[in-house]
């Protein structure tokens, strides 16, 4: 069963021990909750401005889609390729 439009977007943080992985903060998860994971880079070319102004625009983007207002993607860059 997919609970993506149930849940919200969060970052977790992780660390591994002794080949497991180890949140770093308490989380209400409900026992089975199966997460998809991505390494994060130790380095980026973001300041905090630039990845504050990010995460900001991920959460409205995931709050827009969320509220159903989404666009096909071949419009998407349809709009894209003209300008």
């Amino acid at each position: 069963m997919n609970n993506r439009s149930q849940t919200s977007m969060k970052t977790l943080k992780a660390e591994v021990k002794n080949g497991r992985l180890v949140l770093d903060e308490p989380t209400s998860l409900p026992k089975g909750t199966v997460l998809e994971l991505s390494l994060a880079e130790p380095e980026d070319e973001l300041d905090p401005e630039e990845r504050a102004a990010l995460h900001q625009a991920l959460a409205e983007s995931w709050e827009s889609a969320r509220a159903g207002r989404l666009r096909p993607v071949d419009e998407l860059l349809e709009d894209l390729r003209s300008k």
